[in-house]
């Protein structure tokens, strides 16, 4: 027997505007572009441009001309006109201004100047090695190998596999036998290319090869390669005690060959990578313009987006009820998605003003000065009580975005910091702590660099009281090594 029971809960729901305006809250300015693009691809209901103004009414297209006569009445005398009479006027016009070439069919002259966008051609460092083994005597079946290898390169030149699987993965990838034997005869051969140090083993490897290629040009480096030879660990540690120690050499002749040492490559392939077209650079989002009555005005850098509207032609046919159902619920379905799309991109404007004008008000003495200093803690609530929203849209909001200030491009996720109190008892950011901790750094002793601890120590006589693992953490965050690593000899 079956029982019926009435429950009553509560659930979240979104609605589609909702989570494409979500979507659309954490991309970026050229991902914004591109979506925005692609849309206008997909549903043919949308167009770019303005909203067309209402069209004149009948009555104005029909206004009487100084002789009384409608425009209706003057068109249709113009059609009884005898087509011999057509040209009466044509005396009047034949001397024209216009040039002859205006006339041509190319329609440009030979003074005309056209600019033509330069085609830019890039070539990744691999392609480079490979147009370099051309010019080596190497058979087919030879420079097949040495494709193989320089595609088996990682993207910073190190060659991490043996002479073993590298044959194994040649013979399965190209269906054709091949021996250890002949990988060992054309690796040499990639290890002479430029850059120096390219199908190194690891950086060990790739230090001797380019102080090889040195002593072969003339350059006295045999202590140096010594020294990466046995105290490769040691130079790694700053253990300089011990390097003298083991190769009996004074600290002079040490510094020597750190000074030969720093002038070699880690890697063999420095800033490049097998992408090499990826655009790295950094649209923001929000521009900020210092008036002169001391306000900062908030804008959105959308300069290259497109207005959107409405196709009339196809709400005309959602408007025509002698369509077929499948055709009606197609065109409505692309109408209804392409309101939701305008209507979210208005949302994101309007969302993503609100939270710059907040972290504005919330940071008013960072944006006034541009000092590090003067950045108040500040967390994501305090933004999102402010403009009454949720704290994950506020995050969707700052996240990867970028603003545009008269003292440099900022990223927003910066300007949130946490609150340490100082000495006064007043909280101030952590961002002011990392300040003091790189101010400390810069002026310690680099033969005695200082300890976390003292650093620690240091800080506390300034006012910041703070744990030695927080002044770790911050340094990591800093990217400061740690002391040892700073060392160097003076």
């Amino acid at each position: 027997m079956l029982h019926q029971t009435q429950t009553q809960k509560q659930t979240l729901k979104f609605s589609p505007l909702q989570i494409q305006m979500l979507n659309l809250l954490q991309l970026s300015t050229l991902e914004l572009e591109q979506r925005i693009k692609d849309e206008l691809e997909e549903n043919p209901v949308l167009e770019e441009g303005k909203e067309a103004e209402e069209s004149t009414s009948d009555s104005e297209n029909e206004e009487s001309d100084d002789s009384g006569e409608t425009t209706s009445e003057v068109d249709s005398e113009r059609d009884e006109v005898s087509p011999s009479e057509d040209y009466r006027d044509w005396d009047e016009f034949a001397d024209d201004d216009i040039p002859d070439y205006k006339t041509r069919t190319n329609n440009y002259s030979e003074d005309d100047e056209f600019y033509s966008a330069p085609v830019v051609q890039t070539q990744t460092w691999q392609e480079e090695v490979k147009d370099q083994v051309r010019m080596l005597d190497l058979d087919e079946r030879q420079a097949l190998i040495a494709h193989f290898i320089i595609d088996s390169l990682d993207d910073d030149g190190f060659l991490k596999y043996d002479a073993d699987s590298i044959a194994d993965d040649v013979s399965f990838t190209n269906n054709i036998f091949v021996e250890t034997k002949e990988i060992e005869e054309v690796l040499p051969l990639i290890r002479r290319l430029d850059p120096p140090g390219i199908a190194a083993r690891d950086l060990k490897d790739c230090l001797l090869m380019q102080l090889e290629r040195r002593r072969d040009t003339g350059h006295d480096v045999g202590l140096v390669i010594d020294v990466v030879r046995r105290c490769m660990s040691e130079l790694a540690s700053r253990n300089y005690e011990k390097i003298m120690r083991v190769m009996e050499i004074e600290q002079e002749q040490l510094k020597e060959v750190i000074h030969q040492i720093t002038m070699l490559n880690p890697k063999p392939i420095i800033g490049q990578s097998r992408h090499a077209n990826v655009n790295e650079n950094i649209f923001p989002e929000y521009l900020l313009h210092y008036t002169d009555d001391g306000k900062i005005e908030v804008t959105l850098n959308n300069k290259n987006f497109p207005e959107l509207r409405l196709s009339r032609s196809f709400a005309g046919m959602a408007e025509n009820s002698g369509r077929d159902r499948a055709t009606m619920q197609f065109v409505k379905s692309k109408i209804n998605s392409a309101r939701w799309f305008i209507d979210a991109l208005k949302q994101r404007e309007n969302t993503m003003m609100n939270t710059m004008r907040a972290i504005v008000k919330l940071q008013w003495d960072y944006f006034i000065t541009g000092e590090v200093r003067k950045l108040h803690p500040m967390i994501l609530k305090d933004v999102a009580d402010l403009i009454g929203m949720d704290i994950s849209t506020v995050s969707r909001v700052t996240s990867n975005k970028y603003a545009q200030t008269p003292f440099g491009i900022i990223h927003l996720k910066d300007l949130f910091t946490e609150g340490v109190k100082n000495e006064a008892g007043d909280e101030v950011s952590n961002r002011e702590i990392q300040q003091a901790i790189v101010e400390i750094v810069d002026v310690e002793d680099k033969s005695a660099p200082l300890t976390d601890q003292q650093i620690q120590d240091l800080l506390g006589g300034k006012g910041y009281h703070v744990a030695r693992r927080t002044v770790a953490k911050y340094r990591e965050q800093l990217d400061i090594p740690v002391a040892k690593m700073r060392r160097i000899l003076l």
